[in-house]
C-alpha cells in the first residue's frame, strides 16, 4: 500500500473518532454507507451552532481529500498524481475595478508574446512573470489566465492553475483552453471525475489530440468511481425504502393495537354480559352488585357517574355500542364521532386503558 496514502487513512480515522458529525456530510455519504452495509451503528448527529467550528482541523480537508480516499478504497492506478500545491495570493480581486485603455491592451498583447517565447525557451519563471504583467495590464482577457496556467501545469502546480482557469471560464465559458488546462490540473491531483468533465468539455469546445488523449486515460478511472457512487446510492435508497416501510408498517401496528385497546373498554362494560347492553330496562341494574369482569368496576360504579348514565340513555350511543359488541373493528366507524369517542376515552380510563384519541 501506498504510505502516503494509509497515513491519510489514518489522519482521517482520528478525525471521525474526534468528531462523528463529519460522517454525515453530505460528501461523505458514500463512506457512511459503506460502513453501515457492514454492520457499523453510525453515532447520531448532534445539533451544534457553528458547524465545523467544533473541530477547526476538520476545515482542511476539502474535496480533494475525499476523492483520493474513494480512490484509495477502489485501488484506482494514483501514477503522476503529485501532492497539492499551496495557493499563493495573487492580484485578481484588485484588478476588476481597473479601466482598461487601448494602450493598456496593446501592452498586455507585447507582454503576452514575450512571455509565450519565453515559455519556447523552456524559461518557466519568466514566462509566469510576463503573463503576471500581461493580466495586470488587461485583467479581463480570458486567454491571458488559460496560458499562465500551462505554466502553472508545467510548474507542477495544479491549485493555481484551476484558480486560473476557473478565472478564465468565469470571463468566456466558450473558450476550450482553460477547461483542457483545468483539466490537466485536476489529472495531476488525482481528481477523476473532474478531469474527464473538463477535458471531455474542452473537446467538445474545441477538439484537441492532446486533451482527447488524456481523456481516454482518465475516463475508465472516473466511471469507476462514478459506478462506485452509484452503487452505494442505490443501496442507501433501498435502505430508505426498507426502512420507510417498517415505520409504516409499525404505525399500522400501532393503530390497530389502539383500536383494540379502545374497543376492549366497551367489551369488559359491555361485551361479558350481553344483559349489559340493556341494564337500563332492568330494574336494580343501577345496584347491580360485585365488581366487572376481572375485577373491573361493577355497574354500579360505572352508572355513578353522570357523563356515562347521560350518554348511556342516548340511542346513538347505544346503537354504536351494540355495533363495536359484534366486531371491535367497527370501531373504526366512529373516529370523527365526538360523541362516541368522548365516551370510549372515559370508559378506556376507568378500565385502565390509555386514552385514545
Amino acid at each position: 500500500m501506498d504510505s502516503r496514502k494509509v497515513a491519510e487513512l489514518k489522519a482521517f480515522v482520528n478525525l471521525c473518532e474526534s468528531s462523528p458529525e463529519i460522517l454525515h456530510l453530505p460528501e461523505m455519504s458514500f463512506f457512511r454507507s459503506w460502513l453501515q452495509n457492514m454492520g457499523a451503528k453510525i453515532p447520531p448527529l448532534t445539533k451544534t451552532e457553528g458547524g465545523c467550528k467544533r473541530n477547526p482541523d476538520f476545515c482542511n480537508f476539502n474535496a480533494s481529500f475525499f476523492s483520493s480516499f474513494v480512490v484509495f478504497c477502489l485501488e484506482i492506478d494514483q501514477d503522476g498524481v503529485i501532492e497539492p500545491d499551496t495557493i499563493e495570493p495573487q492580484e485578481m480581486d484588485d484588478l476588476d475595478s481597473i479601466e482598461v485603455t487601448e494602450e493598456m491592451m496593446d501592452q498586455a498583447n507585447e507582454k503576452k508574446v514575450e512571455a509565450i517565447d519565453a515559455l519556447g525557451e523552456g524559461d518557466l519563471q519568466k514566462a509566469l512573470d510576463l503573463f503576471t504583467e500581461a493580466i495586470k495590464l488587461n485583467p479581463r482577457l480570458a486567454i491571458l489566465y488559460a496560458k499562465r496556467a500551462s505554466v502553472y501545469i508545467k510548474m507542477q502546480k495544479p491549485n493555481a492553475a484551476i484558480r486560473d482557469c476557473d478565472r478564465a471560464i468565469s470571463i468566456n465559458p466558450d473558450s476550450a483552453q482553460p477547461y483542457k488546462w483545468r483539466g490537466k490540473a485536476h489529472r495531476l491531483l488525482g481528481h477523476w471525475e473532474e478531469a474527464a468533465k473538463d477535458l471531455a468539455t474542452a473537446c467538445k469546445l474545441d477538439y484537441d489530440e492532446d486533451a482527447s488523449a488524456m481523456l481516454k486515460e482518465v475516463q475508465p478511472k472516473a466511471n469507476k468511481i462514478i459506478e462506485h457512487r452509484r452503487k452505494y446510492e442505490r443501496k442507501r435508497e433501498e435502505r430508505e425504502i426498507k426502512d420507510r416501510q417498517e415505520r409504516i408498517k409499525k404505525a399500522r401496528e400501532e393503530h390497530a393495537r389502539a383500536q383494540r385497546v379502545s374497543s376492549s373498554g366497551f367489551l369488559f362494560a359491555f361485551g361479558g354480559k350481553r344483559s349489559y347492553l340493556n341494564l337500563l330496562d332492568v330494574p336494580g341494574a343501577a345496584g347491580f352488585p360485585g365488581g366487572g369482569p376481572a375485577g373491573m368496576p361493577g355497574l354500579g360504579d360505572l352508572l355513578k357517574d353522570p357523563e356515562v348514565l347521560n350518554a348511556m340513555k342516548d340511542p346513538e350511543v347505544m346503537a354504536a355500542f351494540q355495533d363495536v359488541a359484534q366486531n371491535p373493528a367497527n370501531i373504526s366507524k366512529y373516529q370523527n364521532n365526538p360523541k362516541i369517542m368522548a365516551l370510549a376515552s372515559k370508559l378506556s380510563s376507568k378500565f385502565g386503558a390509555p386514552p385514545q384519541p
